[in-house]
């Protein structure tokens, strides 16, 4: 089943209906953008949290060229009042691995409740398809190479364990260290944190209601997202914006561990092309996909790749800092998204860290943060 597209108005000009929970945010209002500049017809639905937006209105594009409405995603009555639609993409979530432990009930009922409360009205909404933002979370520590058992998949790491100092992931057959490998979409959900949980439990709900509904979804998990436009502020926004505000006040960088955790950083524009196939290619429909660069890159790498771009060496400490529910090592096996969608990821982390260090220095000195 193709997704419907309806007149935009315009003349050979074909568009689609399209809702964006959480538009307003990092991802959501550059995607908002990609769609607005394809003559797509456009919905908003965020709730501006302050831990999210501080006191910046939101953007003028969102109030002057889209429907906006400000309003919880556990509201039935917010989606509706912004249906029919032709595509919905589900991107606000409450996120952060940290403070998901703390929170448990608030990201319960923000990640699941909220969603559950989109699936109960899709057949009103006139939905075609769902596409739903997942996470890397959901893998918890991923597939790792044990040197006697091959491919395994390691349990969450424990508190006892970090506690001193012993950071690697176990083989779960005969707890001997193991080397991480790309993770591919097929690999067993593990997550370590409340966070990921919830957005396994968002996968299941939408491929399950959809199903039933007759209505396309598309799942895509992403890994650690940067780029201009990610919150300064918000504590649990990632490590690059914590790190790029800590450089700008000079101070030394806390590295968690010993620095060699690993995360995949794709840049923010590699997810939203991502974003937009998902919404237009038929071919997408039913998939799971990983939306990632591959790459594996430890916070020492970050660190180097800072000091390059900025040309001066950044000062550090390793002090053994940990995070219960943190994962050791992530990166993604992007073979299906290339299949799919002949995906890619076009922007090299020394690119991306220099448009993202020189954006947040303007908002840091202008105090825009």
């Amino acid at each position: 089943m193709a997704v419907r597209a309806v007149a935009s108005g315009r003349p050979g000009v074909r568009a689609l209906r399209v809702l964006v929970s959480g538009g307003a945010g990092f991802i959501g209002l550059k995607l908002v953008e990609r769609l607005l500049s394809a003559r797509h017809s456009v919905s908003v639905l965020d709730n501006l949290h302050h831990q999210v937006h501080g006191e910046q209105p939101v953007a003028d594009l969102i109030q002057r060229q889209t429907t906006f409405l400000r309003g919880d995603v556990r509201d039935a009555s917010a989606w509706r009042a912004l249906f029919p639609v032709d595509v919905i993409v589900h991107l606000a979530a409450e996120t952060g691995t940290g403070q998901s432990l703390d929170e448990i009930e608030r990201y319960v009922s923000t990640n699941v409740g909220g969603t559950a409360v989109l699936l109960d009205a899709l057949k009103e909404s006139g939905v075609q398809r769902v596409v739903v933002a997942s996470s890397r979370a959901i893998y918890g520590e991923g597939l790792h190479r044990c040197a006697e058992h091959g491919l395994v998949s390691p349990q969450p790491r424990s508190v006892a364990a970090l506690q001193v100092g012993d950071f690697e992931a176990k083989c779960p057959q005969c707890g001997l260290a193991t080397a991480p490998v790309a993770t591919h979409e097929d690999a067993p959900p593990r997550p370590a944190s409340v966070y990921g949980t919830t957005k396994l439990a968002q996968e299941l709900l939408v491929r399950q209601a959809c199903e039933a509904a007759g209505v396309q979804s598309a799942v895509l998990r992403f890994q650690n997202v940067y780029g201009p436009g990610q919150s300064l502020k918000n504590p649990y926004t990632g490590i690059l914006s914590i790190w790029a505000s800590q450089i700008e006040r000079g101070s030394t960088l806390d590295v968690y561990e010993d620095g060699r955790i690993v995360r995949d950083f794709v840049y923010v524009d590699d997810v939203v092309r991502a974003l937009l196939d998902a919404v237009r290619r038929p071919d997408v429909a039913g998939e799971t996909l990983n939306i990632g660069t591959g790459r594996a890159t430890t916070l020492l790498d970050i660190i180097s790749a800072f000091s390059q771009v900025l040309e001066r060496e950044v000062p550090f400490e390793i002090t053994g800092h940990f995070r219960p529910g943190d994962i050791r090592y992530a990166f993604a096996d992007t073979t299906r998204s290339q299949r799919v969608l002949g995906y890619a990821c076009q922007t090299p982390l020394e690119d991306g860290l220099r448009a993202f260090v020189t954006w947040a220095r303007e908002r840091l000195i202008r105090g825009h943060v």
